[in-house]
């Protein structure tokens, strides 16, 4: 399917990209920076992962929740 991308700061972009990747086809230099794009995105670690990690550091280092916290939590949802 054919894609109609008008902005003269899409073209722009466009244009640097080409200058500095040494491409000459337009649509060729769209193809690969968003494929670059989407695999970089797709390498990220997730919130949950790096949450993880920084919670097994700090257990590995003695850091350890000070026991039940659900009086805390009831209080800040109101159910006092």
């Amino acid at each position: 399917m054919a894609m109609l991308i008008k902005g003269d700061e899409i073209d722009q972009l466009v244009a640097r990209y080409c200058a500095m990747t040494g491409l000459t086809n337009k649509s060729e230099a769209v193809r690969r920076a968003l494929a670059a794009q989407i695999e970089a995105l797709a390498a990220e670690e997730s919130l949950a992962v790096r949450v993880a990690k920084i919670q097994d550091r700090a257990a590995a280092d003695g850091f350890r929740p000070a026991g039940d916290d659900k009086a805390f939590m009831d209080d800040l949802w109101g159910e006092v």
